[in-house]
């Protein structure tokens, strides 16, 4: 049997079940508060009775819990400042889809060096998740393991689902179950035919193969998410502009989906450039300004100091508040652009 079966797994590791890292881990009547305001903020802004717009924005993902939390601080108070235009929603990324290989973020490997302390990178997850919600900030993710919406979905406002995963049949099955609105990246090679497929498809119920909260597995039976929607994310160029967008409203009314779109002014929109970023944020609400009801929201790839380092076998050695995977804009322009925005987009609230 042994040459039948995992003949090249080396070793397995039983994980605690959801329900008991909830346990361990449990929400503060501030928290549940915090993820419950805000999925109804944002399902309030996708079916427009809510005239702000959102922005995701934070690190490409997050390595050191203690930087995350300090990012928070600070965006929890730009929140305040600017709630009267805009809706911020803290990207808080734990894993990472690699083209080839490379790190795969904080619940993969935690302390890395792959030692893969998966147990660890769960825990770290759901405190970092819990303690950025009781300081009243809404967070946004990626959903890639299939797995982890059960450990960690009940602290999360918003979710994504990315463009290398879009067109997988396993994770649009999720997206239906999610409790949260979810967004759909189009294709890495710029295609929107693959996102509208995933959007028609996560809108839809499903029954599928998972866990539950006691790890066992089950079938899982879904509604189908009504709050699905199309995040534009570029690929060979940039599809953030005017006619790229209208080419986008055009395709989802063909189909009967509501023209609610997203722009992250990262990836391919901005050549990745981190720095062509704010560029693609004033030209975005430039057209919302303009009379764009469509455009929904935005993302940003942000952190507390500029650009990117390499993981090196000397953490110390690590830049504090400095990403690891994609280079992001430093926090003084994330204030300044995230200002600015506010100010142009203040008078389309009140329209």
């Amino acid at each position: 049997m042994k040459q039948l079966i995992n003949a090249r797994i080396l070793s397995q590791e039983n994980l605690p079940s959801p329900a008991a890292i909830q346990n361990e881990i449990p929400h503060t009547k501030k928290s549940l508060a915090t993820v419950l305001n805000g999925r109804a903020t944002l399902e309030d802004i996708l079916d427009r009775k809510d005239a702000r717009r959102f922005i995701v924005v934070g690190p490409c993902s997050i390595h050191d819990p203690v930087a995350a939390l300090d990012y928070a601080r600070r965006l929890k108070e730009l929140a305040e400042e600017v709630s009267d235009a805009l809706v911020l929603v803290m990207r808080v990324y734990f894993e990472k889809p690699r083209t080839t290989v490379g790190w795969k973020g904080l619940i993969n490997d935690p302390d890395r060096d792959d030692s893969f302390n998966m147990v660890k990178g769960i825990r770290l997850a759901r405190n970092l998740l819990r303690d950025i919600s009781e300081m009243g900030l809404p967070i946004g993710t990626e959903a890639l393991d299939p797995m982890m919406p059960q450990y960690l979905g009940d602290l999360v406002s918003w979710n994504a689902i990315g463009a290398r995963t879009t067109e997988s049949q396993t994770h649009r099955e999720m997206a239906s179950g999610l409790s949260t609105p979810v967004g759909l990246k189009n294709g890495t090679d710029g295609s929107l035919t693959v996102a509208i497929n995933a959007m028609q498809s996560a809108r839809t119920p499903h029954a599928f193969l998972g866990i539950d909260a006691d790890g066992l597995s089950s079938v899982i039976r879904t509604a189908g998410n009504p709050h699905a929607h199309l995040i534009l994310r570029g690929g060979h160029s940039p599809n953030y502009g005017a006619e790229s967008v209208a080419q986008a409203e055009a395709m989802l009314t063909k189909v009967d989906l509501p023209a609610s779109i997203v722009i992250d002014c990262s990836h391919g929109n901005s050549n990745k450039d981190h720095k062509r970023q704010v560029g693609v944020l004033q030209d975005v609400v430039k057209q919302i300004r303009d009379g764009n009801r469509s455009l929904v929201g935005m993302m940003l790839e942000s952190n507390i100091v500029e650009g990117a380092q390499k993981i090196q076998a000397d953490l110390s050695k690590l830049v504090y508040g400095q990403s690891v995977t994609d280079a992001c804009i430093g926090w003084e322009d994330t204030v300044s652009a995230i200002r600015e925005a506010a100010a142009v987009l203040r008078d389309t609230v009140n329209r």
